[in-house]
């Protein structure tokens, strides 16, 4: 869930825990990175709380993560090369990836798709929530920051995702009794099933929810899990579960 001014049971009491296994890239004499099979090269834009959540838990899982950054030689570049990433201009990180990850402040979509390039045929993982600078929706109804983000990047196989819980649950879906749910949307049911699979991967229970048109539906989900832990002072510890009889 990027913020910007942007458990699951079954009847039989099943708890499933998604397995992740740290392998890495091999980087080979000649600077070449190579992955191993079955992984993804995910570019995650936007290193802020999400971002950076998302880009650790995937590592742990074996893909290959990627921050795309305004400055790569700036401080954030150096922090985040510190830790391990390559770093890339946005301009230049996304014509090599399998998976690109939204995790910006709703008002900087527009300009940071434009920087991307074009993404024809890229899955974009868009995990923005239109929110005012006073926590309110900002679209609704008929309108949303998926849909605005499928305009924006045309021909992208644009995902909704990762949108309705907070950064601490993406490292920590697996410290749950249960799963926690973790909703999805979007019009190319190939790149639904990839971004599911990267839900699953590090923890969650993926549920199709339909077309992009629900992200409608998902980003006042996203504000649910924000008051609820702000003005009702539950936390950040808490997660939407599927409960099935």
């Amino acid at each position: 869930m990027v913020i910007s001014s942007g458990n699951a049971v079954t009847g039989r009491a099943i708890v499933l825990r998604a397995t992740c296994h740290a392998h890495t890239s091999i980087t080979t004499p000649n600077g070449v990175r190579k992955r191993n099979e079955g992984y993804m090269k995910i570019v995650i834009v936007g290193s802020g709380n999400v971002g950076q959540a998302l880009g650790s838990a995937w590592r742990n899982c074996g893909h290959d993560i990627d921050f795309a950054v305004r400055d790569p030689t700036g401080e954030k570049a150096k922090r985040l090369t510190g830790n391990g990433y390559h770093v890339a201009a946005v301009a230049d990180a996304a014509q090599q990836a399998d998976v690109i990850l939204l995790a910006v402040p709703w008002t900087e979509l527009s300009t940071v798709i434009e920087s991307l390039g074009t993404l024809a045929g890229k899955i974009v993982i868009d995990a923005t929530n239109p929110l005012t600078p006073d926590l309110e929706m900002a679209l609704g109804f008929d309108d949303s920051a998926g849909e605005t983000v499928g305009l924006l990047a045309q021909d992208a196989r644009v995902v909704k995702a990762f949108n309705t819980t907070g950064a601490d649950n993406m490292t920590k879906a697996k410290d749950f009794s249960f799963k926690p749910l973790m909703p999805i949307a979007g019009d190319d049911m190939q790149a639904k099933a990839v971004v599911a699979k990267l839900a699953e991967d590090i923890g969650f229970e993926a549920i199709d929810t339909g077309p992009l048109k629900m992200s409608r539906c998902l980003e006042p989900m996203a504000l649910i899990w924000i008051k609820l832990a702000l003005a009702q002072k539950l936390g950040t510890q808490h997660a939407f579960a599927l409960v099935r009889r």
